[in-house]
């Protein structure tokens, strides 16, 4: 679970648009021997772009994403995140995002001020009709008011597992967000659920089919045998989407001549 408040980056921005600091706020089990919990890496893995507020304008559907932690002795562990918002209930935090955006606007007049060569003094009657406007139009998309509006924080869950099961730990991860902003608490406590995945479903033997029960629907991963493919739950579709058919075969014609590939993306 990994999220944190207000160390700030990107200044120059309006505070909704900033990226803040964020950290682990629980992991479980403590500690696994064979596999240490590197705390700052599932952190940045985590939220690769900081910590993020928004309000009830904004889109904040769930997104999944997911990470490779590679060792040094080329052992791999997968990583799978579910990012949500929550409402930020702590009236000292609202007031804080108050405060940074009289900040920001204040400086965003003085900015329209020196650029119109006017004195702060005569602000209102020296920023010509474009400027104000263009002002007032960028404060009424992008800003928070504590009396009308309602604040949200990014928060995230995350499985690592040894084996890439992409499809059944997004379920999961899935069913276990539905449950804890439900009105209606799940059949069990959340902490069974947990327990469960962690404790009591045990790998796939090669070959075999593994099914588990969930929040709500039972889950089904397979594992490939000796002799097949190896592992790659992650759908094609999505590949498709993203680079469009002939970026997919250049890319896959690279692939083919061996030649070294760089994929970038924000």
């Amino acid at each position: 679970i990994v999220s944190s408040f207000f160390v700030g980056e990107n200044f120059d921005q309006s505070p909704l648009r900033r990226t803040f600091k964020s950290k682990v706020l629980a992991h479980y089990p403590q500690n696994i021997e064979w596999n240490p919990f590197d705390q700052d890496a599932v952190n940045m893995l985590c939220m690769p772009k900081g910590l993020s507020f928004r309000t009830q304008a904004d889109n904040r559907d769930p997104q999944l994403h997911s990470f490779i932690i590679t060792r040094e002795d080329g052992s791999r562990t997968y990583g799978f995140v579910l990012t949500f918002y929550e409402e930020v209930t702590s009236k000292q935090i609202c007031t804080a995002m108050q405060t940074l955006y009289q900040m920001h606007n204040a400086e965003q007049y003085s900015s329209v001020c020196a650029s119109s060569s006017c004195s702060m003094d005569s602000l209102a009657s020296s920023i010509d009709e474009g400027d104000a406007t263009s002002l007032a139009k960028l404060q009424r998309y992008n800003s928070y008011d504590i009396s009308r509006d309602t604040l949200y924080v990014s928060k995230c869950i995350c499985l690592i597992t040894p084996l890439p099961f992409m499809q059944a730990c997004k379920k999961f991860l899935v069913q276990l967000y539905k449950a804890v902003t439900s009105q209606q608490p799940p059949p069990l406590p959340l902490e069974s659920y947990i327990h469960n995945i962690l404790y009591e479903v045990p790998l796939p033997p090669p070959g075999r089919s593994l099914k588990f029960y969930g929040v709500y629907e039972p889950i089904i991963c397979q594992r490939p045998g000796p002799n097949e493919l190896p592992l790659s739950d992650y759908p094609l579709r999505e590949v498709f989407e993203l680079l469009g058919l002939e970026n997919l075969v250049q890319v896959f014609t690279c692939v083919l001549l061996e030649m070294q590939i760089l994929l970038y993306s924000q």
